[in-house]
């Protein structure tokens, strides 16, 4: 009895540690983001725009955990408001890009015959651009702005939900499940938006997870490259570009807004991994 005692007391612990896993840890880093953004008022210790110039460009003290930057800004301040313009900016791409994608992959995948050729050969036009490339082509000509950058971003990061949309429609255009449905006189739109479309967001939802840590680092891209949140509104890209200027001499102006970027990328990479580990039946233990 005491050795049957002794063994449960040794796997309970296992169980427990095992429910740690990157899906917990990922939610976790998101939260501690998305509570940054939220209550940034009451976390913040100064205003992240007051300007002390003969505060510029101290080192990380008691009073100051991040330092300063060039113009006397406090830098943990401006971290954490941040959060916002690029919690934001990821909201409307994902907005923008979700809808669109599934919406061109499911048409393309029920439709078939040429909508089909056409459909997909247009989102291989959008694959093959580069990214950032054509973002900073359009907001060249659209003029830096939050929303701009969102519309620049969002015209080439729909293409890879598009093409996962369809072929998980080829896979079920066949199945039993729709079949069943056509016999009970559901076609069209009813079938498409009612039946095919609750089947393929489960994996959009994953790809998008997994897709966050790559759109941050693009938003800040184009702030780095000043075609993102002008300034003096505290975005990371925009404030790494301002630290690469005395990253030598001063390495805080730039490390703390690119941790940032790092911890962000990797609460949402943690966060995709985890649901594709619980929604993705070959990848379930």
């Amino acid at each position: 009895m005491t050795q049957q005692l002794s063994e449960l007391e040794t796997v309970r612990p296992r169980r427990r540690r095992a429910r740690i896993t990157s899906l917990t840890i990922g939610l976790t880093l998101v939260v501690i983001v998305v509570a940054m953004a939220l209550f940034a008022p009451l976390l913040a210790p100064f205003d992240p725009n007051a300007q002390v110039i003969a505060q510029r460009l101290q080192a990380p003290s008691a009073l100051h955990w991040f330092g300063t930057d060039g113009f006397g800004r406090d830098l943990l301040s401006r971290v954490i408001y941040g959060a916002r313009p690029t919690l934001l900016l990821v909201s409307l791409i994902l907005v923008l890009t979700i809808p669109v994608g599934l919406l061109v992959g499911i048409t393309a995948g029920y439709v078939g015959g040429w909508t089909e050729r056409v459909l997909m050969r247009i989102t291989d036009i959008f694959l093959s651009l580069p990214n950032l490339v054509i973002a900073l082509a359009l907001v060249a000509m659209l003029g830096p702005g939050l929303m701009n950058g969102a519309l620049a971003l969002a015209l080439t990061s729909w293409p890879p939900f598009a093409r996962q949309a369809r072929a998980e429609t080829l896979a079920l255009r066949r199945s039993d499940y729709l079949a069943a449905a056509r016999m009970q006189g559901i076609t069209g739109l009813r079938l498409m938006f009612g039946h095919i479309l609750p089947l393929c967001l489960p994996t959009a939802v994953v790809r998008a997870a997994l897709s966050l840590g790559g759109i941050i680092l693009s938003a800040a891209g184009l702030g780095f490259l000043g075609m993102g949140v002008q300034p003096p509104t505290a975005e990371w890209g925009s404030m790494v570009a301002e630290g690469s200027k005395v990253i030598f001499d001063q390495w805080w102006v730039a490390a703390a807004p690119g941790g940032a970027i790092l911890f962000a990328s990797l609460a949402f990479n943690l966060t995709g991994d985890g649901l594709r580990d619980r929604l993705d039946t070959r990848h379930a233990k």
